[in-house]
């Protein structure tokens, strides 16, 4: 149940990044609501997956690292911004790096 609140806390957080991003700004007034109401609910659900026993340094880790690689991903197909060789291969060392997490997390 934690692994799918931070999954939702991560998707959510993603979208209300991008969502930002397509408000320039928050010049664009249609996406003020979203962008806050995604925040709201991207950080809600990480409180829920901390309450409910994950440990912070791995939610924390996993949100951040896998935030960073989707906002990549998300603004090359929605924006059209640049995804670069390293930055792929930056890409890869992340999913890396939240594999090793996971499994780590699971010794314990």
């Amino acid at each position: 149940m934690t692994w799918l609140l931070l999954a939702g806390a991560i998707v959510t957080e993603v979208a209300a990044t991008l969502s930002l991003r397509a408000s320039e700004g928050l010049r664009k007034k249609r996406w003020i609501a979203p962008v806050i109401v995604l925040y709201l609910t991207a950080f809600g659900l990480l409180t829920i997956a901390l309450a409910n026993g994950m440990p912070v340094g791995i939610a924390y880790g996993i949100w951040a690292a896998c935030g960073v690689a989707l906002t990549a991903i998300g603004a090359r197909v929605l924006f059209k911004e640049k995804l670069t060789p390293k930055m792929i291969v930056g890409i890869g060392l992340i999913a890396v790096g939240v594999l090793v997490i996971e499994l780590g997390s699971q010794a314990h």
